[in-house]
């Protein structure tokens, strides 16, 4: 089963999900705005995706400079807890398939993980 990570606010969001309703799969559709993510979710999925905290951060955001988030010192645990607290600095969409998952910018990143 396939899962996305959506924000329906979101402009990508909203296309991936539109590409996975098309593609008739099985899908679990999460809100994570509303549900977020366990620092241990996270962390999964972080593995998942290969990369690191830092790159599943939105900069951008204005949470991002209140929390102090651009110092490079903090830990990969102080990173998943910002987001887990404010799960708004979290990019998006991510699409998750079995134990692989991609985020959704640009679109074809999605169609990578299509059977």
């Amino acid at each position: 089963m396939l899962t996305i990570y959506h924000n329906p606010r979101c402009s990508k969001s909203r296309e991936a999900l539109q590409l996975l309703q098309q593609q008739q799969q099985p899908l679990q559709v999460v809100e994570y705005l509303k549900n977020p993510p366990t620092a241990a979710e996270l962390e999964q999925l972080l593995v998942k995706l290969g990369i690191t905290a830092r790159q599943l951060l939105r900069s951008k955001e204005a949470e991002y400079q209140q929390l102090g988030l651009a110092d490079t010192s903090l830990s990969e645990q102080q990173l998943i807890a910002a987001m887990v607290a404010q799960p708004k600095l979290i990019e998006r969409p991510i699409v998750v398939n079995g134990e692989r998952a991609v985020i959704g910018r640009p679109l074809t990143n999605v169609l990578s993980l299509l059977p």
